[in-house]
Parts: structure tokens; C-alpha cells; sequence
């Protein structure tokens, strides 16, 4: 990208001379060699930012061909009178001189913002401003300052670092336009190095800008294709949330020489802290290293004050057997002294300034559920991330927690669980590993979920129906002994939102098809809950869910035939009823099903009547 201009700019202080005295040609060449030196100053920067450097260069480029233009008609082989008079159009000249400067401060503003600070200045000081808005960017202005933000949070001092990426938050938050912006000026990877080096606060703030970024699938892809840390958001958001470094503590063995040369038995060092999630993860397999070895990993379990603590100490634990199974000893009092604090940072205090406001906090957690939601949209591979990271022990916590003051968190946290259960539906190996019966995250979600479904907040729905959709989409991972789904389910058949209505019997058909295994189970049951009067109901007078309630109304009639209930329902009337309109028959899925469910209800009814 600096080949080009660099030789162009030799070529125009070559071109012209030294033998000619016109002042243009002076101006010519001093311009030029003055771009020469930036040019070549500019390739020495080790992290020069490319996308404002790609436009600064064609620009450049555009300016010394111009200039080239008119030096080379004073180079050519005339008299050296002759050039003198020669150099046309004299007009010309001027704005090829103003191009060449707008060249020469777009250089240097580049070389600006792409240096590093200087280390003997203040940091209060350094980078405290931002760098100008450059000439390539007069028609854009907000262009120039996303890349004037960029360009510190790669290589702005830490204070600096922090308010630009809390300034890039804002701008996403303002409008989806900045979002792409960021997105296409390469702001995703200095957030996401920053999620993983900065100081406390400024991780709040890059977790907020990536959770606003994600606006939609084709934003989180390119965050995805950008290097977004997906682990790094669920440290992020689990900080303060599972302390699980109160409770587990992994120790090293270290081993020692006596004087006579001789090892003796290893000791093992005092424990360290885990400091996220992820250290849980990652203990698992250290553990099985040190078990080969002979070393030992001490767990640490204290009495728990809730039933979801329980849980998640249930699942972190699972991560931290040793290979061959056996017990572990807790660590020792000095051993426990030394614990994080709530907030996930060291006793020294957080590495980016003072405590956090709490409100801001909350909202920065709020904004790393919402990454992490986007993120899982449509991913199998972020939503394996996610649940192998014990994340759905984060949404578990998050969603039992009934603060008002954390309601965003909340319905992020449920969007995130909704996206990784529909992927999940569809997908054998993610349900299986996260989804499993046996597996406490899993128990610990699904607890959540129905009592979000339980509960039936009236909050418009928005909590609800993700809550409610999870749980259609979990459908196939409960076994025989699970009663406790669909009866909370049924009775958001009864006076709620059309919405929310809709989401139930959507989440109830997916437990009443034949593709699930335990139809029958899940249909007997939503006889049982009152579903098919609801049904009828529906079916009859529901507008917006009519097609829906009958498909669900024809699985039970298949499945359930001889069931009292729904001959008191009077389904088979609502059957005969529905055939005959236009508008239900049209639906591919009501043709596939009606005839069968019509002809072995009317069965099963006649043969009861006689």
C-alpha cells in the first residue's frame, strides 16, 4: 500500500530539478520530498490502522500523479530556457500544491493515531485528546471520530482506552449506522483485546460496545469473523454472579531436593483462586495432568444458603474430580484467605481506577448477556462455547434473580437461553452435552424457565415468551419422569396475550408431535392440564392462533383418541367444524393431519358410544 506513493513521491523530487528555478517546480519538489520522508516514516509504524490508511493512500496516489504530470514537462529534454516558459498550465499548478499538503496532514495524522504513546508523558495527559478530524473525512465527520476512537483502543494509554471504548458504546447505542461503522472500521478486535487486558472498567465498557454492536445476524457474523471472545464475555458476565472462587481452589504440586541429591515427596503449593468460569473448565483438565503425576487438587465446599447455589455448586464440581475419582480434602484456612473480591477482581483493587457504580455495572453485565445472545443466533459453535463455559449457570442465577433494577439482564439473559435451545432443537450433539437430564446447568435452566412460566409475570410478555419458546425447543431432551413442563404451559392458553398464547401452543405442539418420542405422555398430559376445552377455544375464536391450536388439537386427537376429556371437549366437532373453512385447510400442515385426526377420533367415539 506504500510502495506506490513512495516512489511516486522520488519520482516528482527528481523530476523536478534542480536546474529549473521556477518557483512551482520548487514548491514541487520540496512538497514532495517532505511526503517522501512521512511515507517512509509511515512504513516503519508497526501497527499502522489500514482503513483509514487505504483511502489516505489512493488519495495520495491521485496527488502525485498530478504532480508527476506537471514535473515531468519540466524534466523533459528541452532547453533549459524553454522549460522555464514551458511549464503549462500554469493554473494547474496551485491545486496540484494544495493537494500535495491536504496529503502531507493526512500522512501525519495517520502516523498520529497509529503510534503509540509516548511513555515518558503523563498519562493523565497522554492521548487525552483526540487526534483532529482528518481532510479524507470533511464530508464524514463521524466517520473521523470512530476511526480516532479505534485507533486509541489500540494504542491510546489505559485511561484513554476506556473512554474510547465507552464513547464507541454510545455511538452504537445511538444508532445502528455507528454500529456498522465500528464493525467496518475494524473496531471489533481492539474490544475484544481490551475485554481480555483492560482494567475493570474498561472491560465494562468494551462488553457493552460488542453487545451493542450484534443489531442483527449479519452484524454478529461479522463480530464472529472479527474475533469476538466469547469466553471473555461470559467471564465478564459471570463476575460477581458465580463465585465459584470462593469455594474450589486448585493447588501445584511442587517438588524439592534434598542435600543428598534425593527427591523427596512433592508438596503441594498453597491453592490459587479461580478467577472465572472458565478456570473451572480449565482445571478439569489440569487436574487429569496432575493426576497422572501424583499431584492432588483440593476442592473446597461450604454450606450453600439457596437451592440455586446448590446447583451451581453441583455443576462446577463436576469439572473438578480428579482423574481417578477419588476425594479431595478442603484447603486449609490460609489457604481461603485469599479470595476475590464480588466483583471478580483481586484484593489490589481493579486494575482500571475506583469501584464501579452499580447501576453501571448492571448495564455493562446487561450488555455482554446481549453479545452473547446475538452471538449464539443460528451458531452451533458459539452456543457450544457458551454452554461449555457453564454460562447457563450465569443465566440461571440471572433469571432467578427478581431485581427490577436488573430486568434488561434478565430478558437478555433469556434471549441468549432461547437461541442456544433453538439451536439445540436442532441439533443432537449440543443437546445432549448441554441439555442433558443428568447435567445440573441444565436442571438449573430449566428450574428458571417454569418459574418464569409459573409465575406469568405481566411484564407484556417480554420475559415470558422466550422463557416459553426454550422450553418448546427443550421438548426432546426431558425424559418420562419430567411432569412438571406442560402443565404451566396449558394455562398460558387461558387469557394471556395473543403473543404469549401463540408461543405456548407453538411450545406445546413441539411436545405432542410424533418426532418426540414421549407424545403420548405429552399429550395425555395436556388432556389432563384442561388443555383441549382451551383448544376448542382457540381454534374457534382465536384469530391470529387458530391454524396453530388446531394443529396441536389434531395431534392429541391422534394420540390420545380414547381420552374422556376430550370427547366432553367436544374436539371432534371443532374437527368436523374446522375442515370445512378455507383458510385452515390451505395450511399444508392442517392437510397433512386433519383427515387422520378427524377419522380415528370419530373412531374411538363411536366405538365408546356403543
Amino acid at each position: 500500500m506504500l510502495a506506490k506513493p513512495i516512489h511516486l513521491a522520488d519520482q516528482v523530487a527528481k523530476q523536478a530539478g534542480w536546474q529549473c528555478l521556477r518557483t512551482e517546480c520548487t514548491e514541487l519538489r520540496s512538497r514532495a520530498e517532505r511526503l517522501a520522508t512521512l511515507l517512509r516514516q509511515a512504513a516503519r509504524v508497526p501497527d499502522l490502522y489500514e482503513r483509514p490508511a487505504s483511502r489516505v493512500m489512493a488519495d495520495t496516489v491521485q496527488a502525485l500523479t498530478k504532480a508527476a504530470a506537471a514535473a515531468g514537462r519540466c524534466f523533459q529534454s528541452h532547453s533549459r530556457l524553454r522549460r522555464f516558459f514551458t511549464l503549462n498550465p500554469a493554473s494547474g499548478i496551485p491545486r496540484t500544491l494544495a493537494l500535495l499538503d491536504t496529503a502531507l496532514v493526512d500522512v501525519a495524522w495517520l502516523i498520529r493515531i497509529s503510534s503509540p504513546p509516548n511513555p515518558d508523558d503523563d498519562d493523565d495527559d497522554n492521548d487525552g485528546l483526540l487526534h483532529g478530524l482528518p481532510n479524507i473525512a470533511q464530508n464524514e465527520p463521524m466517520l473521523g471520530m470512530v476511526w480516532d476512537h479505534v485507533a486509541r483502543l489500540q494504542t491510546g494509554a489505559h485511561s484513554a482506552r476506556a473512554e474510547s471504548a465507552a464513547t464507541l458504546a454510545s455511538l452504537a447505542r445511538d444508532s445502528p449506522h455507528f454500529a456498522k461503522y465500528i464493525i467496518e472500521e475494524d473496531g471489533v478486535p481492539p474490544l475484544v483485546r481490551l475485554l481480555k487486558e483492560g482494567g475493570d472498567d474498561a472491560r465494562g465498557h468494551a462488553a457493552a460496545a460488542l453487545g451493542l454492536l450484534g443489531r442483527d445476524e449479519e452484524s454478529a457474523g461479522r463480530l464472529l469473523q472479527s474475533g469476538a471472545a466469547v469466553r471473555h464475555l461470559v467471564g465478564h458476565l459471570a463476575s460477581g454472579i458465580i463465585n465459584e472462587h470462593a469455594r474450589y481452589s486448585v493447588a501445584h504440586a511442587a517438588t524439592t531436593t534434598t542435600n543428598g541429591g534425593s527427591r523427596s515427596a512433592a508438596t503441594p503449593s498453597p491453592p490459587q483462586p479461580m478467577t472465572s468460569l472458565h478456570s473451572v473448565v480449565l482445571a478439569k483438565s489440569h487436574s487429569v495432568r496432575q493426576g497422572e503425576s501424583g499431584s492432588s487438587i483440593h476442592v473446597q465446599h461450604q454450606a450453600r444458603k439457596s437451592q440455586m447455589q446448590s446447583v451451581v455448586h453441583s455443576a462446577i464440581a463436576a469439572n473438578s474430580t480428579t482423574a481417578n475419582g477419588a476425594a479431595t480434602p478442603p484447603p486449609t484456612a490460609r489457604s481461603s484467605q485469599k479470595q476475590l473480591r464480588p466483583n471478580g477482581s483481586s484484593g489490589r483493587g481493579p486494575r482500571g481506577g475506583g469501584e464501579e457504580d452499580p447501576a453501571a455495572k448492571a448495564e455493562m453485565k446487561a450488555m455482554a448477556a446481549k453479545a452473547l445472545w446475538k452471538l449464539a443466533r443460528g451458531h452451533v459453535g458459539v452456543c457450544t462455547t457458551i454452554t461449555e463455559s457453564r454460562a447457563l449457570l450465569c443465566f440461571a442465577r440471572i433469571l432467578e434473580d427478581d431485581d427490577d433494577a436488573g430486568t434488561s439482564l434478565r430478558f437478555y439473559s433469556a434471549m441468549a437461553v432461547m437461541e442456544i435451545a433453538r439451536v439445540a432443537e436442532h441439533n443432537l450433539a449440543l443437546r445432549q452435552s448441554a441439555f442433558k437430564p443428568s447435567s445440573p446447568a441444565a436442571k438449573a435452566v430449566v428450574d428458571q424457565l417454569l418459574r418464569a412460566v409459573r409465575d406469568a409475570v405481566d411484564d407484556g410478555g417480554d420475559l415470558l415468551r422466550p422463557c416459553v419458546t426454550a422450553l418448546g425447543c427443550l421438548s426432546r431432551t426431558f425424559t418420562a419422569s419430567e411432569t412438571r413442563v406442560v402443565g404451566p404451559l396449558v394455562q398460558l392458553l387461558d387469557e394471556h396475550e395473543a403473543t404469549v398464547t401463540r408461543e405456548a401452543v407453538v411450545a406445546l405442539t413441539k411436545f405432542a408431535c410424533t418426532e418426540n418420542h414421549l407424545h403420548v405422555n405429552h399429550c395425555k398430559a395436556v388432556v389432563d392440564a384442561g388443555g383441549a376445552r382451551h383448544l376448542v377455544q382457540l381454534v374457534y375464536l382465536g384469530d391470529q392462533v387458530q391454524v396453530e391450536a388446531l394443529i396441536l388439537l389434531c395431534y392429541v386427537a391422534l394420540h390420545v383418541p380414547e381420552s374422556e376429556e376430550v370427547a366432553q371437549a367436544g374436539v371432534l366437532a371443532v374437527l368436523l367444524w374446522a375442515s370445512k373453512q378455507a383458510h385452515m385447510v390451505q395450511d399444508t400442515r392442517v392437510e397433512a393431519l386433519l383427515p387422520d385426526a378427524r377419522a380415528r377420533l370419530e373412531l374411538f367415539q363411536s366405538r365408546a358410544s356403543r
